[in-house]
């Protein structure tokens, strides 16, 4: 039987499904579902980031990593072999698993800052050899030739709307899932450590273990945004597995906050709208960019969901605090 808080939590993924499915009927706007497809790869990218920074107390900056070798391996399995999708993409998410078990087992022993770094590093490492390894990878010309047998279940998802439909329902699904890794005891876990790791060992937690395993789930969360963007981009490129792409992810949590579990979603929404608009009225991207993000820091001293949440007196349901 189910448990009530995650019946409710399926109930409201298919009330969001199907409003998503009848948006297009009353509007229809490709580039709203195009901005639909990138909010769903970068929410869930964000969000997996939040589960190392909002709930274990690890700052990543080189989370990107694996939401590009989501992009890259999924691209490369159904370009180089004859796996089906659903086949490449579950072997994505295994290579991406194995990559962060032996990344984590570095990183998780190290503290603060340099945690943070040797992450960054790691992605700095992975991003040159993407970019040197040319008869593979492309180079920084990026891995060209599109996604072949994109037709799952008589579903194309070389169609956009196809694909639009299919992207928010991995959004639903993996919001949940991560909404309800954070609500078990295991999550309770995970924020024992972020407050006081020496006490949570004291009570008997394995902390390198429990730091490992969300490590390796947030990284195969996301891959999970990184093949959402190669089916986007029918392929991948340099600039999805460098550190400016771990950057995004962290502007996504601070915009939304980390003390709300759809803190990163929101902070993805308002990131992915500050993009498009600013791109559209200077040259100057970053400046402008800098500048906002600047203003909402400063001004609100915490992400747009818990200065909300707080006014309002609400307690975040699952968040950090």
């Amino acid at each position: 039987m189910l448990r009530p808080s995650l019946a409710r939590d399926i109930v409201l993924g298919i009330l969001v499904i199907a409003i998503l499915a009848l948006i297009p009927a009353l509007v229809p706007s490709k580039a709203f579902q195009d901005f639909v497809i990138r909010v769903a790869a970068m929410a869930l990218f964000a969000t997996s980031l939040n589960l190392l920074v909002g709930y274990t107390g690890l700052t990543s900056f080189g989370h990107g990593m694996f939401y590009g070798l989501g992009t890259y391996s999924f691209a490369l399995l159904m370009q180089k072999t004859s796996l089906s999708l659903p086949m490449a993409f579950l072997l994505t998410l295994l290579i991406t698993a194995a990559t962060a078990t032996v990344v984590g087992a570095i990183c998780i022993r190290l503290r603060l800052i340099y945690f943070a770094f040797v992450t960054l590093a790691m992605q700095m490492l992975l991003h040159s050899i993407i970019i040197s390894w040319v008869g593979l990878t492309g180079g920084d010309q990026g891995l060209q030739g599109g996604i072949p047998r994109r037709v799952v279940a008589g579903f194309d998802l070389g169609n956009q709307h196809t694909l639009y439909l299919a992207s928010g329902v991995v959004l639903v699904i993996g919001l949940i899932a991560m909404r309800h890794v954070v609500a078990s005891t295991f999550g309770t876990s995970l924020r024992m450590i972020r407050d006081n790791e020496a006490r949570a060992a004291f009570l008997g937690i394995v902390v390198w273990r429990v730091k490992l395993a969300v490590f390796v789930l947030s990284a195969m969360f996301a891959a999970v945004g990184g093949v959402v963007t190669s089916l986007f981009v029918s392929g991948a490129y340099p600039e999805l597995i460098n550190w400016p792409i771990s950057g995004d992810a962290i502007f996504a949590i601070v915009l939304g906050g980390i003390g709300s579990f759809l803190g990163p979603l929101v902070g993805t929404i308002m990131l992915t709208v500050l993009n498009d608009v600013v791109t559209r009225t200077t040259e100057y991207y970053g400046l402008a960019l800098g500048i906002i993000i600047l203003v909402f820091a400063l001004g609100l001293r915490r992400g747009v969901v818990d200065f909300v949440t707080e006014r309002l007196g609400f307690r975040p349901s699952g968040g950090v605090s």
